[in-house]
């Protein structure tokens, strides 16, 4: 079985990250989380699934953050996730089994 990263940019994102963090932090074998200057409980959260937290000012270059949570990671695969972004349980099964075959 593959191991995958789950790499994330976030900023105030303290109203969705929970939601979305808890639809894939049991597919994934690691979360890397690139903070850009949040001023609300975002951090607290991710802290709560992941030690993998990282600061990054954020110098308006969207890649350049992507790229640095791609740096984090150390798992075979790297995918990333807006803090909005949620798995459906159907999609769910169909990750697992995706990871199973690779």
């Amino acid at each position: 079985m593959v191991t995958i990263s789950l790499c994330m940019i976030v900023k105030n994102e303290e109203a969705v990250l929970e939601r979305c963090l808890n639809s894939v932090s049991d597919l994934v074998d690691e979360i890397v989380i690139v903070d850009t200057g949040s001023e609300d409980r975002t951090r607290d959260i991710a802290r709560a699934f992941t030690q993998k937290l990282y600061e990054l000012p954020w110098n308006d270059d969207f890649a350049a953050a992507r790229n640095a949570s791609f740096e984090k990671a150390e798992m075979e695969y790297c995918m990333w996730l807006d803090a909005d972004d949620v798995i459906l349980e159907k999609d769910r099964q169909r990750f697992r089994e995706m990871k199973e075959k690779l």
